[in-house]
């Protein structure tokens, strides 16, 4: 009798052992998969900012640039043309104003690559789990 109660008590001390193992590993699983969310997002944040900040740059000359452009045209045709040359030009910022609009909605339907790998490995964790 007393052996049975105490294999009964080493199966419980073995399972509570093998629990707690399972609980260790699930929460190592967790923390690196923390870890890697973590790491694609302040590498996001970074490309992000570097996008916006050379985008706010090359805008600045482009504007500049186009106005400057814009002037010189009225000008050549400021005796003969200058209506034309006007509306040629206020057409011509109005269709390259919809193409890009067009891309621009393009590039966000197509949908952001963030957190990629770490929905792939959790997928990859859930299949093991199943099998």
């Amino acid at each position: 009798m007393a052996s049975a109660d105490s294999a009964a008590g080493a199966r419980v001390d073995g399972l509570l052992t093998s629990l707690k193992k399972f609980v260790a590993t699930l929460v190592a699983v967790a923390e690196t998969r923390l870890q890697l969310l973590t790491g694609e997002v302040h590498a996001e944040s970074r490309r992000l900012t570097h996008l916006v900040a050379l985008g706010a740059v090359a805008a600045f000359f482009l504007a500049g640039g186009i106005l400057l452009l814009t002037l010189l045209v009225i000008v050549v045709f400021w005796d003969s043309h200058r209506l034309l040359a006007i509306g040629a030009l206020t057409l011509l910022y109005f269709a390259i104003g919809a193409g890009l609009a067009a891309a621009t909605r393009c590039s966000a339907a197509a949908g952001s690559h963030l957190f990629k790998a770490s929905l792939s490995e959790l997928r990859k964790d859930r299949d093991r789990l199943v099998v």
